[in-house]
């Protein structure tokens, strides 16, 4: 029997250690740290959903930004074609009240203005008329729809006739300058003189 330990105590060897300590491995054993295999179960699964709910909310969150973006400008440009629309509908009233034509008066009886290169049917008589711009803007869908109104003063000597011009200007509208779109801009411009 004591042969048999010696043949075992080949396969043994001392490792360094603490001095005096007597401290073996077998050469031929391999040691593995034993852990219990629900420890480290879904660990990866975990860590792949949180980081995957992550980045979905920075992605939704940038989305929703350039969302708002592409509305805001959406907005300034229908902004403007109604501002715009606006403005040559005043501008067309002005023109044909203050020249030599000066259509806007009780003597007038005039049906139309010139306006845009063409005549405008005008509707009304003294002291109020309106008229429709259309095909106006830089996809021609802006139009304007425009009031003139005359209201004598004569408490003044001489009488003064008071001149209002109110101008609506939509971004999108027909030959009337109806339409049943939701996001339709309307801008109203007013000038008295």
């Amino acid at each position: 029997m004591i042969k048999k330990i010696k043949k075992l105590n080949i396969f043994k060897k001392e490792l360094p250690g603490f001095p005096g300590s007597e401290t073996w491995r077998c050469t031929k054993c391999v040691f593995y740290k034993k852990t219990s295999p629900s420890s480290t179960t879904g660990f990866a699964i975990l860590f792949a959903v949180t980081l995957s709910a992550i980045l979905l909310s920075i992605a939704l969150g940038v989305a929703n930004i350039a969302l708002k973006e592409v509305k805001f400008g959406t907005s300034a440009r229908s902004t403007n074609e109604a501002f715009f629309a606006g403005d040559t509908g005043i501008e067309c009233a002005l023109i044909n009240d203050r020249s030599e034509s000066d259509i806007f008066n009780s003597t007038s009886g005039a049906t139309d203005v010139n306006c845009l290169g063409g005549k405008i049917i005008l509707n009304g008589s003294y002291p109020y008329w309106e008229f429709t711009l259309s095909d106006l803007g830089s996809a021609n869908q802006s139009c304007s729809k425009v009031s003139v109104s005359k209201l004598d003063d004569n408490t003044t000597d001489p009488p003064l006739t008071i001149t209002t011009i109110i101008a609506k200007g939509y971004d999108v509208g027909d030959s009337n300058c109806d339409s049943t779109n939701p996001n339709r801009v309307e801008r109203e411009i007013k000038t008295t003189y």
